[in-house]
């Protein structure tokens, strides 16, 4: 058995006895989110877009979206956690205001809920799947959200590092849930499936768009592509959007390349999404004679990554005519001889849709490159903040929880360097 040492051996510290007489906390780390946060203006933005507060006694808009993206911050995934900061005195000093409590955080919530809003949800017999619009608070938190790109934008400007180029990636994730609220989705279980976008080269969450879980990812994906572009500083000048398969969508597609992108600030929209593997167009991917095929990589395995251009006009009734100058650039995954797929072949083909000229080679790898962007942003929001919670039985008030987490996504990583300067003091 090892011999038992003194404490003071272990440590190269020495102890002192006396009760600590200044005050401590041990949540001190939660006053660089918030001066983050308020360098930032979000107190302003707050107070310019959104409009809940009914009484004048308890926290401002402002202090209890601060006090919610504190709570997500420290590790809460609902609002009941408000209770761990609620008792230390120390950090309420430093943020010059007194938490809320779980009912006050609750009832703030509970504001985003527009009940004339949720009754317009056609009966499932009807649809079964419908896009909720977002109630007039979500819709503020949106440009609360955009307001902080903004901000950020401006300070990288006034460094002289003002950001060029933006390369917009879209996905949905799902976020199980067990409320009788929650409907079901594609995976087998019940939740919602937000649709999100991020700035790559920045690392920002630019918009999303709350959904439940029953509707799929391929319907309707305009809309949060057009609020993440309408989020891009004026600094811009080089835009693009990469996506999977469920961005295969004619609205969507139309959006991206319509002529009226070029008379935009920031230009025409470049575009690379994976393409559904149409019956059509996976016959054109598997008659490329092999001559045509360029490796770009092999894989640990042996495995080839391969590109081809691929001589494809589409034919599906959801395809226009005007979508026939679009290129389709193809992959195929070739296992080295001996070696095969679980499903038994030795190729896996797929295609990528776009309308840039890229080199095909630098292009799929590109567009690939999406899965370490949003992938990211999902599972740090669901699992390092309290995005993969959600607290209500209401979409609204879910779809701005969902909308806090992002929020503190975006201080996290606004918290980087020298960017942000001294917080105000009001």
């Amino acid at each position: 058995m090892p011999a038992r040492l003194p404490t003071q051996a272990k440590s190269p510290f020495e102890l002192d006895a006396r009760p600590l007489v200044e005050m401590a906390s041990p949540h001190a780390g939660l006053l660089a989110t918030s001066r983050a946060f308020r360098a930032l203006n979000y107190p302003g933005l707050i107070a310019a877009n959104l409009n809940l507060k009914h009484r004048r006694r308890g926290c401002a808009e402002a202090e209890s979206i601060e006090a919610l993206v504190l709570l997500q911050t420290v590790g809460g995934d609902c609002p009941e956690d408000i209770q761990l900061l609620t008792d230390d005195t120390c950090l309420e000093r430093g943020l010059g205001f007194a938490l809320p409590k779980v009912s006050a955080l609750r009832a703030f919530l509970d504001r985003f809920h527009d009940p004339v809003l949720a009754q317009t949800r056609p009966p499932r017999t009807e649809q079964k799947s419908f896009i909720l619009p977002s109630s007039l608070p979500v819709q503020g938190l949106q440009q609360v959200q955009a307001g902080g790109v903004q901000a950020i934008a401006k300070l990288y400007a006034k460094q002289g590092q003002a950001l060029r180029i933006a390369t917009v990636d879209q996905d949905a994730t799902i976020i199980e849930s067990h409320k009788q609220a929650a409907l079901p989705h594609d995976e087998g279980g019940r939740g919602y499936q937000p649709m999100v976008a991020v700035w790559a080269e920045a690392d920002w969450v630019l918009a999303d768009e709350f959904r439940d879980g029953n509707v799929p990812a391929k319907q309707a994906p305009v809309t949060c592509a057009q609020l993440a572009f309408a989020a891009l500083p004026t600094t811009v000048t080089q835009r693009y959007f990469r996506g999977d398969s469920a961005c295969h969508e004619a609205g969507l597609i139309d959006w991206l390349k319509h002529p009226d992108r070029a008379t935009e600030p920031g230009g025409p929209i470049g575009f690379a999404i994976s393409a559904v593997m149409s019956p059509a167009l996976a016959e054109a991917v598997a008659q490329i004679p092999n001559p045509e095929w360029q490796t770009l990589a092999t894989e640990a395995d042996g495995t080839l990554r391969q590109w081809a251009e691929v001589a494809f006009v589409p034919g599906e009734a959801s395809e226009k005519k005007d979508s026939q100058p679009l290129r389709y650039v193809g992959l195929r995954l070739l296992k080295a001889q001996g070696n095969l797929f679980a499903d038994g072949s030795d190729r896996h083909h797929h295609a990528v849709l776009t309308n840039l000229n890229w080199q095909g080679g630098r292009l799929v790898t590109w567009q690939r490159e999406k899965a370490g962007t949003i992938e990211h942003v999902h599972d740090e929001i669901k699992n390092a903040l309290g995005g993969g919670h959600l607290p209500s039985q209401h979409f609204a008030v879910n779809a701005a929880w969902f909308k806090v987490a992002l929020l503190s996504y975006q201080l996290r990583h606004g918290l980087i360097g020298d960017v942000i300067g001294p917080a105000s003091t009001t």
